[in-house]
Parts: C-alpha cells; structure tokens; sequence
C-alpha cells in the first residue's frame, strides 16, 4: 500500500522543485533527497510515477523555469534548451521512407546525410 498518493508526493516534489536554484543538476536525485523520510518510505515505482507527473507540472506551470524536452527530461529554461520540434506530415514521412529504401539505409541514416548535404550546399 503506498504510503501516499501519486499525485500528493508529486505535489510535494513540485514545492521541493521550485525552492533550487536555477542551474542546479540532478534534480530528481535531490528532489528525492529531500523528501527525507517519506523519500525513504516510498516504493521506487510510486518515487518514478510522481517524479514524471512533477516534469510535467513543472514545465506547464512554470515555463519561465522548467522545459520538458522531447525526450521527457526536464531542464531548466535558461535559453539554452530548444523543445524539438518532432512534427512530419504523413506525406513526408513516406517520402522520407521511399528515400531511404532507394538508397538502401534506415531513415535515422538518410536524415544525416540530408543535413549532411545541406551544410554542405550552404558553405558555399
């Protein structure tokens, strides 16, 4: 039996969240830490569920701080860290899969020589 609620440990790690200092690293680590007691009490399933409710609190909430990448990491919005934009029309994507069977390689291939190719057109 969890010791308490998902939702009422995120809200905790939120509060937790928001008392560092921008900049600071490892933040699920500390977050955890400071949990103290209840940290220590809680299953790691029930610690990494609210930890990934708390990202995405902290990133909708509290967007001058927090940023929430493509990847589900949270990082501090100092301007550094661009969301990616992982948009592709249906269309272009099975362009970009013809392309890639045409030359006989996976799309993740194609895409590098296409920018590959583009920087190099832009050089000149």
């Amino acid at each position: 039996m969890a010791l308490l609620s998902k939702g009422r440990l995120s809200k905790m790690m939120l509060d937790i969240l928001l008392e560092f200092p921008s900049g600071t690293k490892g933040l699920k680590n500390k977050v955890t830490l400071r949990l103290g007691m209840i940290g220590q009490m809680s299953t790691t399933r029930d610690i990494n569920a609210a930890w990934n409710e708390t990202k995405k609190k902290a990133a909708k909430f509290h967007p001058d701080k927090f940023i929430l990448d493509g990847r589900n990491v949270l990082h501090w919005n100092d301007g550094n860290i661009k969301a990616l934009d992982k948009e592709i029309s249906n269309a272009n994507y099975k362009k970009l899969n013809e392309l890639a069977d045409n030359e006989n390689c996976n799309v993740n291939a194609m895409v590098s020589k296409l920018m590959s190719y583009y920087k190099k057109k832009a050089k000149k």
